[in-house]
């Protein structure tokens, strides 16, 4: 909180100010003490920052913090619509074969995998991510693996 205090004071478009808010709400997410009802509120308040006054990386890191925090908090079907959403996203920034584009898509599957969506998954990893992270990747890539 103590950083956050440091930036309250500046203006909303502070850069210093936008980032301060999401690292207290991914400091609350990644919290061995489970903060989650906390950390929810402020990344909500950080994706809003960021979509009035950021690029697009910082608007999808902030996405995918919030639906993390969703994920976690078992509210799944809307960390789906997010994580579909940054999927989509990053395939047109990045293209297929980027590595985030790769982790997105994988991000999606594990939520499919949580509300017993057995088809879609599967079909998600097998048809369309595990090829192009062999092509792109390497078939010893981790991500891969």
């Amino acid at each position: 909180w103590a950083c956050w205090k440091t930036y309250l004071g500046r203006p909303e478009s502070n850069g210093f100010r936008c980032m301060a808010l999401g690292a207290l709400g991914e400091a609350l997410l990644r919290n061995p003490t489970s903060r989650l009802e906390e950390a929810l509120p402020l990344l909500e308040a950080s994706l809003a920052l960021r979509r009035r006054y950021c690029d697009e990386t910082a608007i999808l890191v902030a996405q995918n913090n919030l639906a993390t925090c969703l994920g976690q908090l078992e509210r799944h079907d809307e960390a789906l619509v997010v994580f579909r959403a940054i999927y989509a996203r990053r395939a047109v920034i990045l293209g297929d074969s980027h590595d985030r584009t790769i982790s997105s898509g994988n991000n999606v599957a594990a939520v499919l995998l949580k509300i017993h969506q057995w088809d879609e998954a599967k079909t998600l990893l097998r048809d369309k991510l595990r090829p192009v992270a062999r092509r792109s990747l390497g078939p010893d890539h981790h991500t891969t693996i």
